[in-house]
């Protein structure tokens, strides 16, 4: 059921007085708070691998000539891939990526959201070291190992979910996770940079040489500061240790878990989050693998102009995150709207927003607003992920890492099939490139109408029954008001 206005004016109340004296500005004072921070820069490996190749491709792929004594030099590309070569290996990484999502959230409850998180992305980052061995040793090989570098990142989304059904105060859970997720467009925005930044200077296989060498440090950093639960954290207070456990309630039970499969799959408020999610995704890679391409055939732009272009969409994006997940949490707080009602505006405005901006796109003449364009519809994007996004914890708090596995792995069929049907539709001309983006426009409204009807903030009545968290809170705040 939904949180009433007399349930979250207590929990307001008490978690003032639990949390403690710290000012707003102390924000790594809270240990959650350092949580999210470092899942931020988690998630920004995670995109810096993911999205290197975007640019690196280019490089790898493109003739260009260079003058030397006032002499021109063509210069032959290192590999000769074809619009449909390069489609499959820029698919690639989904196609491991989808394969893990469900496991992902699974082995999250076995071994733990912090382990797995932070083992994901170091494996993903030591593959990335190896990609320009692979790359002049075989395509094929470099398409395998894309393929695993997908299905070790796969396991990130999910258990992140979990992490935050034992870190996440109820009144905070967007305000966190979309702090931890913003990271996923500032490493967009260095991907984008940097990779061309480090191609045109140091050459295309120093991309993957520095953003694999980066996530191993993060690595031996997250596993010294985190831990899997507040409880086992030696370095949280106990004021904050009190308020999170009483806050989220009971841990989960896995046999319960198994009991809610069918209740589950079967949920139109799971399949609105599922059917929104390729939605999204569909839109969202449509941009993110083809833009560099699209600039280069549509405004023959050189390298070092595509990669500042490219990044440009995202460069909002994580402010625009940040700030719509503490405006969703403030609206629930306030109780302006029900968190159904902030799930449904958020994500619906972002979806009508993105439908004509693609459509503004493809009809656009100038690359100054084709860029503009792209970084609204980036933003709006980014503001649809406060609806949706967190929704699964809203609906199902015991089950929200395989909530986020099941819509993830569905979502990573647009990641694949969104680059390959680019590269087998568009050849050349213009008109190519609006069925790309007319077929983008199309999927993100139809998830967006469809979510709309289907989707609900309530806790559902398959979840794992438990103790409100309410209820706990005025427990132990009675208990300490007969102490005193």
């Amino acid at each position: 059921m939904a949180t009433s206005s007399s349930e979250t004016l207590p929990l307001l109340k008490i978690s003032q007085t639990i949390e403690g004296n710290y000012p707003t500005w102390m924000f790594w004072k809270k240990k959650r708070n350092v949580v999210a921070i470092l899942a931020f820069f988690g998630f920004l490996n995670c995109y810096t691998i993911k999205v290197n190749l975007s640019v690196a491709i280019v490089a790898m792929t493109t003739n260009t000539t260079i003058v030397m004594d006032n002499v021109k030099i063509n210069e032959v590309s290192e590999f000769n891939w074809d619009s449909k070569m390069r489609g499959y290996v820029l698919s690639a990484f989904f196609y491991g990526y989808m394969t893990t999502q469900m496991i992902g959230g699974w082995l999250s409850i076995k071994i733990g959201g912090q382990k797995l998180f932070g083992l994901g992305i170091v494996m993903a980052g030591f593959l990335t070291l190896l990609t320009p061995w692979a790359s002049r040793t075989s395509v094929y090989l470099l398409i395998v190992l894309r393929i695993l570098e997908g299905i070790c990142e796969g396991v990130t989304s999910p258990c992140m979910n979990t992490l935050w059904s034992k870190w996440a105060p109820s009144l905070e859970r967007t305000k966190l996770a979309t702090v931890a997720m913003s990271g996923c467009y500032f490493g967009t925005v260095l991907a984008m940079t940097a990779s061309a930044y480090l191609a045109e200077t140091l050459g295309w296989p120093s991309i993957f040489y520095v953003f694999g060498g980066i996530s191993i440090v993060w690595f031996i950093i997250w596993m010294w500061f985190v831990s899997e639960t507040p409880a086992e954290d030696p370095r949280i207070s106990k004021t904050e240790l009190n308020y999170i456990l009483q806050s989220v309630g009971s841990v989960q039970d896995e046999h319960m878990l198994e009991k809610s499969w069918t209740k589950m799959l079967t949920s139109p408020a799971v399949w609105a989050i599922i059917v929104y999610s390729f939605a999204n995704d569909w839109a969202f890679y449509t941009i993110l693998t083809q833009l560099p391409t699209y600039l280069k055939d549509r405004f023959a732009y050189d390298l070092g102009k595509i990669g500042f272009l490219s990044c440009v969409p995202y460069i909002a994006t994580p402010f625009v995150i940040i700030i719509s997940g503490q405006l969703a949490d403030w609206l629930r707080k306030t109780d302006i709207f029900t968190t159904t009602q902030v799930r449904k505006i958020f994500t619906c405005t972002s979806s009508v927003a993105q439908t004509l901006l693609l459509i503004a796109v493809s009809h656009c003449s100038s690359v100054t607003v084709t860029v503009f364009c792209i970084v609204l519809g980036a933003a709006f994007e980014a503001w649809g992920y406060s609806g949706y996004g967190v929704n699964g914890l809203d609906i199902a708090p015991q089950h929200a890492g395989l909530i986020s596995g099941i819509s993830n792995t569905v979502a990573c069929l647009a990641g694949m099939c969104s680059p390959i049907f680019a590269g087998y539709i568009v050849t050349t001309s213009l008109e190519e490139w609006r069925i790309v983006f007319y077929l983008a426009s199309g999927i993100i409204f139809f998830g967006g109408v469809f979510y709309g009807v289907f989707a609900s903030g309530d806790v559902q009545a398959w979840n794992v029954s438990r103790t409100s968290s309410y209820e706990l809170l005025m427990t132990i705040s009675d208990d300490d008001d007969d102490d005193e």
